[in-house]
């Protein structure tokens, strides 16, 4: 498991490691030849990293810290603008197109927060994937099973993201989440995910998929490590939350859409967490979410992704159209039949979706479901066949992307029994809630390591 921001903050504080020590392990796990670090990262900042650690390591020797993230290794996803360069976002088909002004405003708060940028993280290209695989830079393999049989995808579409952090080349990364695109590879692979309510995160300076969906959020070794980094991202103080009762917790467990196709392992784990949940007290109460039935017909055109998509890659496509991932491009062209009147029928079924799930979830504290119904497929099953592709890329999308529809928010925590497939749990509420869903996910965090 890896180390938590405030282990590593404590290390420092107490000099038992410094900022440059933790930067160069970063950096020597980027460089393995034996390890992942070429197709985690598209981009490394090793010179620059150095500079801010040993900056960093002085202002820390002055009794100076500028943020619970002082010093500690981080990566971005190759979607937030870095000044002087152009933001890739995974693919081939921006080389040569103008660098960044300025960099994106996350970018900037984590600078600001005396966090070492260690790089940027490959990805699904432009984002529209939960899997994880992309044949421009290569798929990072997950840690479970890795390399066998080809390894087991990462997730998507912040891929490289969670290998950064499972493998300890960053301490946390930054991803951005449209349908799940932080849970999902926080789910495969063990991490705790953050997908915070979209508003709460400015989004200027990252290249979108879709403004009505897109938010950005942590992936992290905790709960508190991703509160920690929600904080920085927000540019806002951190607060500490403090755990929730668990006695008298009311959890909506939805029965209808989000456990269809489930797999046995995820089943299992899943069952044995509401079965812990149970038993410290919580009252879980599950029944159907009649809404959750509605919204494949609601996105039947594409929905917001497809038509924003294609708004925005029409002119690239026309330009360079064979220069994208095909099963990438191919989804972005559903958006060019879609026309005005039909997103504006997405928006409005979608404030009046919202309404009814809010008022449902109105005597709940919460909503507990899988992160995702499979554990992560083998990356040669999904490459081999496009059917297998777009059928395991529907299912895993499924559950997450329902929190992005609702403007929510949502983490994800692994609940899967030591040594096995990893498996998330995904622990939601409607928008503006985050604090305090921070606060169940730290408690039940605890149950589940107890």
């Amino acid at each position: 498991m890896p180390s938590t921001l405030t282990q590593l903050a404590a290390d420092l504080d107490a000099g038992r490691t410094t900022s440059l020590q933790l930067t160069e392990q970063a950096l020597a796990r980027i460089a393995d030849p034996a390890g992942e670090g070429a197709r985690v990262f598209t981009s490394v900042y090793a010179e620059q990293a150095r500079a801010a650690a040993r900056a960093s390591d002085t202002l820390r020797a002055a009794g100076l810290r500028r943020s619970p993230i002082e010093g500690l290794p981080v990566s971005v996803k190759d979607l937030f603008d870095v000044a002087g360069e152009t933001t890739l976002a995974g693919s081939v088909v921006l080389r040569g197109k103008p660098v960044a002004q300025a960099s994106a405003v996350v970018v900037q708060n984590l600078v600001k927060a005396g966090a070492i940028v260690i790089g940027k993280t490959n990805m699904t290209e432009f984002a529209y994937s939960g899997l994880g695989i992309n044949p421009h830079y290569g798929t990072p393999q997950n840690a479970w099973e890795r390399g066998v049989a080809g390894g087991r995808i990462p997730g998507g579409s912040s891929s490289g993201a969670a290998i950064s952090v499972s493998d300890g080349m960053a301490f946390a990364a930054v991803g951005s989440d449209t349908g799940g695109s932080v849970r999902i590879p926080s789910a495969f692979n063990g991490l705790t995910g953050f997908k915070p309510t979209a508003a709460r995160v400015s989004m200027q300076g990252v290249l979108p998929l879709s403004v009505y969906l897109d938010s950005i959020g942590p992936l992290a070794a905790s709960v508190e490590c991703c509160a920690i980094m929600d904080a920085v991202l927000a540019g806002i103080d951190y607060v500490a939350p403090h755990a929730h009762p668990l006695r008298g917790l009311r959890l909506l467990a939805p029965t209808n859409v989000v456990l269809d196709g489930m797999d046995d392992h995820v089943a299992s784990a899943y069952r044995a967490t509401l079965a812990k949940l149970s038993a410290a007290g919580a009252v879980i109460v599950e029944e159907e979410v009649p809404a959750f039935n509605e919204l494949a017909a609601i996105n039947a055109k594409g929905g917001f992704t497809a038509a924003e998509a294609y708004a925005w890659h029409r002119g690239l496509i026309a330009e360079n159209h064979d220069g994208y991932d095909q099963r990438v491009v191919s989804r972005i062209l559903r958006g060019k039949d879609m026309g005005a009147a039909d997103l504006l029928d997405v928006l409005h079924a979608r404030t009046r979706w919202i309404a009814r799930v809010e008022a449902q979830l109105a005597g709940f504290d919460a909503m507990v479901m899988p992160t995702v119904p499979v554990i992560a497929p083998r990356i040669a099953d999904l490459q081999a066949s496009d059917e297998a592709y777009y059928g395991a890329n529907g299912k895993i999308l499924r559950n997450p992307t329902l929190i992005n529809f609702l403007d929510g928010c949502a983490v994800s925590l692994p609940c899967h029994a030591a040594g096995s497939a990893p498996v998330g749990l995904s622990l939601a509420a409607a928008g503006g809630q985050d604090q305090r869903l921070l606060s169940i996910a730290l408690a039940v965090e605890g149950l589940l390591a107890a």
